[in-house]
């Protein structure tokens, strides 16, 4: 499998490049050259396979050139040694629930993956590489985690100053080790932006070795249309097409989801669920993309005023918004919306929803027609990372697994930035410096 760059201007590259480069020279996202569609025979099988068998076999057709069978089973057995069940909430609806990680988050799924791609890659060409990742929430505990103690590797953290939650905060900013956390006075939006100005600077990336491990990073996206092909499975019925809801912030979910569609996934259609910051939602209404500032809501993972995988979307339907359309729709709820959905699907089901995941419940909800068709909605994030949140709609504090309670005795380490990309490069020239 080759991989070329939304831009257009960049030849094409193998697996190995695309995940070492993060993002491609000519400043577009790495898309795989063609999407293999997988035969009748493979969907007859999938409710027999385990987890990780499903995860090989999706993965095998994009990395097989540049990770051997042992190789990639090894990583995939590793990365993904936890379970990812679809529960049933009441009717045709139904729960996948993603955040049985290490960090309580969805996002663990593609920062495990990818860190075992970038380890085995790096200690073939003996070099050290930084991982700059931009993050609203639980992309940087998920990388930290994901990468932590893996030698010949450095992280650097950006994250907006009081936009997210103590305990993701924390979750991140307490490790010390190769992980470096740096406070940005600014957004989600500017974070992002620093980034993938770094990526762009021609002198620093002849100085230092620089990836991604946001979702712009095509190994953090690839493995997260696994588990859409796993919940399928789960559904023990061949011949049903789910409705799947994904809410949805810089859309790199709903952009695997898709990919798993076009591999012949059989599904109805998906929902793009957002908070506030609704640019794509108006983009299926209208036709126009019209990307602004982000807004900061309760479900501030999903707080995105420009998300970067809209251009994998764009690409993979030939920037086609009628063919997008027939397979995405589009909705947005306010925080009100957010917070009585909470409180009501406790009262009614006992359930505990993070305001993402109530996002994505509002989403199948609002959007599923066909009382027959079965729903899924993704539950992206364990409801204790927001538990003042739940614990004020519900009445009861959601308990907290040990793993997350632990790192809120920890001290918080912390570099202070303005939202200016030079002050990220100085810091990381003199660190390369001080090496």
């Amino acid at each position: 499998m080759r991989y070329i760059s939304t831009n257009g201007s960049t030849p094409s590259v193998s697996f190995r490049e695309a995940v070492l480069l993060g993002q491609a020279p000519d400043k577009g996202l790495f898309v795989p050259e063609g999407i293999p569609v997988f035969p009748d025979v493979f969907f007859r099988e999938l409710p027999n396979l385990s987890w990780a068998e499903i995860a090989f076999r999706v993965a095998r057709p994009y990395t097989e050139n540049d990770l051997p069978d042992d190789t990639l089973w090894s990583i995939i057995t590793d990365a993904l040694n936890f379970n990812i069940p679809l529960i049933h909430l009441h009717d045709q609806c139904h729960i996948l629930e993603l955040f049985h990680g290490p960090t309580l988050a969805f996002k663990d799924v593609g920062a495990r993956f990818m860190a075992r791609c970038l380890a085995y890659f790096t200690a073939k060409q003996g070099e050290k590489i930084t991982i700059l990742v931009a993050t609203s929430g639980d992309t940087g505990s998920a990388v930290a985690n994901g990468f932590l103690g893996v030698e010949g590797v450095d992280v650097v953290i950006l994250y907006p100053k009081g936009k997210v939650s103590e305990l993701q905060e924390k979750q991140f900013t307490t490790l010390g080790e190769n992980i470096t956390a740096v406070e940005i006075d600014g957004t989600f939006d500017d974070c992002q932006r620093i980034v993938k100005s770094a990526f762009a600077d021609d002198y620093l990336c002849s100085r230092i070795n620089i990836s991604s491990a946001n979702s712009i990073n095509i190994a953090r996206l690839l493995p997260q249309s696994f588990y859409y092909f796993y919940a399928w499975a789960q559904l023990g019925n061949p011949e049903v097409k789910p409705v799947i809801s994904v809410p949805s912030g810089n859309f790199g979910n709903l952009t695997s989801g898709l990919m798993a569609k076009k591999m012949g996934l059989p599904v109805a259609g998906f929902v793009a669920a957002t908070n506030i910051n609704k640019v794509v939602p108006e983009y299926l209404e209208t036709g126009v993309y019209t990307p602004r500032p982000s807004i900061q809501t309760i479900a501030n993972a999903m707080d995105v005023g420009d998300p970067s995988n809209l251009a994998r979307i764009r690409h993979m339907y030939d920037n086609n918004i009628h063919e997008i359309r027939r397979d995405v729709t589009g909705c947005s709820f306010e925080e009100q919306e957010i917070r009585n959905t909470i409180r009501k699907v406790y009262l009614n089901t006992g359930y505990m929803l993070d305001p993402h995941s109530a996002i994505g419940y509002l989403g199948l909800i609002t959007k599923q027609k066909d009382e027959d068709t079965p729903g899924i909605f993704l539950a992206t994030a364990h409801p204790a990372k927001f538990n003042d949140v739940v614990a004020e709609e519900t009445g009861e504090l959601p308990d907290i697994p040990k793993r997350l309670a632990k790192c809120m005795n920890r001290e918080k380490q912390t570099i202070r930035m303005g939202n200016d990309y030079g002050e990220l490069k100085d810091f990381l020239l003199q660190t390369k410096k001080e090496m």
